[in-house]
């Protein structure tokens, strides 16, 4: 896989910590109650901890699943007590973590997608000895609010990997869809896109509503015939924009951020060329991990700098050696 890096970062460290993973169970919902469940396997022997994990994550969006089955898969080896929840609205999130420091939690792992609606009780948590990191959103905001350390890719750089990849396929025209607005990792990543692409244009939808979002896009490649490639932010509206791509009655073809398992066999029929692969699972694991290890040890993990999970390029050449994975869930 091609991978696009800024600058070094740890992300042997990251490789380090991959260990033994067990089963683990925590319960659904936007502000969810916690499940204890037994891990198969070695569990650390060191004391229970209580670890909330809150995302901007909307109703439906599969890549949320990755997250999460990465976070429970080290909270079971590190004998930690899951709380798991979402909510898109950036107001939202900021209640949670309120509700994290009244319960007193003893690690606190938070995306800043919306950072300006995040920062104060985020900085408020640190502040208050709850140990914070950041992942998947806020790169340029995660040292701001107090996070010990950021996991993720930078979206900008990431954006611009796809720009160049456009180039290279001899595109002439893409649309970039964006489907949350006020997302700062998704501007990046659009923004991105036209650093190395100029011949691009936003187009918003409302991730929440597949259906409406579909419509959207055909309308879109009805108007415009010129647009031969469509950028997705997200598997499900990459698989949203085949649709599209066919009702139309368009040539253009479909590239994406991020995946899951349909969207892995979409690559293998030819029916998206490519997806921008950021391990999701990876950034859910590492972040529970690094609390465990910053309690129990006091490590930290970066060196300051944020510790890339991506980006690399999933294409039809390597999709095979992915598959298998994604099969179970956790590519």
């Amino acid at each position: 896989m091609v991978r696009w890096q800024k600058k070094a970062v740890a992300t042997g460290a990251a490789l380090v910590l991959v260990a033994a993973l067990g089963a683990c169970s925590s319960s659904g919902g936007k502000q969810e109650e916690e499940s204890s469940g037994g891990a198969a396997g070695n569990v650390a022997d060191t004391p229970r901890m209580k670890v909330a994990f809150i995302t901007h994550a909307a109703p439906g969006d599969t890549f949320w699943d990755l997250v999460r089955k990465g976070a429970e898969a080290a909270a079971a080896k590190d004998n930690v007590e899951l709380q798991y929840s979402g909510a898109p609205e950036g107001a939202d999130q900021a209640n949670l973590v309120q509700t994290a420091i009244d319960q007193k939690v003893d690690g606190l792992a938070v995306t800043l997608a919306k950072p300006d609606a995040m920062q104060a009780n985020v900085k408020k948590a640190a502040d208050g000895g709850i140990p914070v990191v950041a992942l998947n959103g806020g790169i340029e905001a995660w040292q701001a609010a107090g996070a010990l350390g950021y996991f993720g890719q930078d979206e900008r750089i990431a954006g611009q990997a796809a720009g160049a990849k456009l180039t290279e396929l001899g595109a002439k025209k893409a649309v970039c869809v964006i489907q949350e607005q006020g997302h700062v990792g998704l501007e990046a990543r659009c923004q991105g896109v036209k650093d190395k692409f100029p011949n691009v244009e936003k187009l918003y939808i409302t991730g929440t509503d597949m259906p409406g979002s579909q419509t959207t896009m055909t309308s879109k490649l009805q108007q415009d015939k010129s647009i031969d490639y469509v950028v997705t932010l997200g598997a499900p509206f990459a698989l949203a924009a085949v649709k599209s791509v066919k009702d139309a009655g368009s040539s253009a073809k479909v590239g994406t951020f991020d995946t899951n398992k349909d969207l892995i066999g979409a690559i293998k029929s030819g029916d998206v060329q490519w997806a921008v692969d950021q391990q999701p699972y990876l950034q859910g694991y590492l972040a529970v991990d690094s609390l465990w290890l910053y309690k129990t040890n006091g490590n930290t993990i970066g060196g300051g700098q944020p510790t890339l999970t991506g980006p690399a390029f999933i294409d039809k050449g390597n999709v095979a050696a992915v598959e298998k994975f994604a099969a179970g869930g956790t590519r």
